[in-house]
């Protein structure tokens, strides 16, 4: 399946940061966050990235193009002609295509800008600032279990997010609202599951893909959760990122699943 990284956002949450790089660029152990999510990916064989990039696109398009040079021992000869050897190449099986979704579009457009590169297949989706110690597979296999258009991941996380009700015998997604206190629900992770179908939800750049699209398939009974009981983390404050950091940094990193 091809994933589709959502990677064109300001991050303002994270200005810090983000004025000199688009958020999913930011670095956690050297590395930006959206390498981290590929890698996820790419532990369970999914290789082929679509990423709908906007604010500061060229960044990311200039990153990948030099992904050799910054994992690599170079060479620079200048004296034969400015001759340049790339020594213990560390490439990744990745075929990754940079889309420039647009610099003020919204998460349904920048998704429906991509249709031409998914074809006629169920695709993987997920946003550029949140990693996981998620099971790709078994999310593919439930998915594939219900026949329905979208299934999202749901995890609980400390609420300041709008969160989700969910049915409990068949895991159908009933509504979208907003959190109440001390509320236990779940909320929407990303890491999706999406068929084609999508596409039909998605009007134009100003469609919020978590609202009008998310909410419709949830009345039409078309939009399943996977229910994830690991660890999850979103990166969109400089605590946060402070947070990944650290466990990075301490070798224990829960979404580290590759070796």
């Amino acid at each position: 399946m091809k994933v589709v990284i959502l990677a064109g956002g300001y991050g303002t949450r994270i200005s810090e940061e983000s004025q000199f790089k688009p958020k999913p660029m930011i670095e956690i152990g050297g590395k930006p966050i959206m390498w981290h999510i590929m890698k996820e990916y790419s532990t369970y064989g999914h290789n082929d990235f679509i990423i709908c990039a906007g604010y500061k696109q060229q960044y990311i398009k200039e990153w990948f193009n030099d992904y050799f040079l910054y994992n690599s021992d170079v060479t620079f000869d200048f004296s034969n002609e400015g001759n340049v050897t790339i020594h213990n190449n560390v490439s990744e099986p990745w075929k990754v295509t940079v889309v420039d979704t647009g610099l003020n579009t919204m998460t349904g457009g920048r998704i429906r800008r991509i249709k031409q590169y998914i074809g006629d297949e169920d695709f993987l989706m997920t946003y550029g600032d949140g990693v996981a110690d998620l099971n790709i597979e078994k999310l593919i296999e439930f998915h594939k279990s219900h026949g329905k258009i979208a299934t999202l991941t749901a995890v609980h996380v400390d609420q300041r997010f709008g969160v989700l009700d969910i049915n409990r015998e068949d895991l159908s997604v009933v509504a979208f609202r907003e959190k109440s206190q001390a509320d236990g629900s779940r909320i929407n992770a990303g890491y999706m599951v999406l068929k084609p179908a999508i596409f039909d939800y998605l009007e134009g750049d100003e469609t919020v893909f978590e609202q009008e699209p998310l909410r419709r398939l949830a009345e039409q009974g078309e939009l399943k959760a996977y229910k994830h009981n690991g660890y999850w983390q979103c990166m969109d404050t400089k605590r946060e990122m402070d947070r990944l950091e650290k466990l990075w940094a301490s070798g224990k990193a829960p979404w580290k699943t590759w070796e």
